[in-house]
């Protein structure tokens, strides 16, 4: 299976436009609940934020959930490409265990 990727113009009002559609818009934030806490059984959106800056403000509220990766020591964040990879693995391996 391939990941699908997208780039659009607005991201709020790309996200507010698939939850009609029935997705759900999960960000990536290290104020949110371990992403490993979450089923994925339905049709799911990732928004990872730029690095430093994260998601804006209002592109966060227009998550359904926030997710963090758990982390250990003394690093805090990963950048965007690497949060990105771990998360789109980790879905993936809750969605469909081997």
């Amino acid at each position: 299976d391939t990941v699908k990727c997208a780039e659009v113009t607005n991201l709020v009002r790309t996200c507010e436009e698939l939850k009609k559609q029935g997705w759900w818009i999960i960000g990536a934030d290290m104020a949110g609940q371990d992403y490993r806490s979450l089923k994925y059984d339905m049709n799911v959106v990732l928004v990872i934020g730029s690095e430093g800056k994260g998601i804006s403000r209002l592109l966060k509220e227009n998550c359904d959930y926030l997710v963090k990766i758990p982390m250990k020591g003394r690093i805090s964040s990963l950048n965007a490409s690497v949060s990105a990879a771990v998360l789109l693995y980790g879905i993936d391996a809750i969605r469909f265990p081997l």
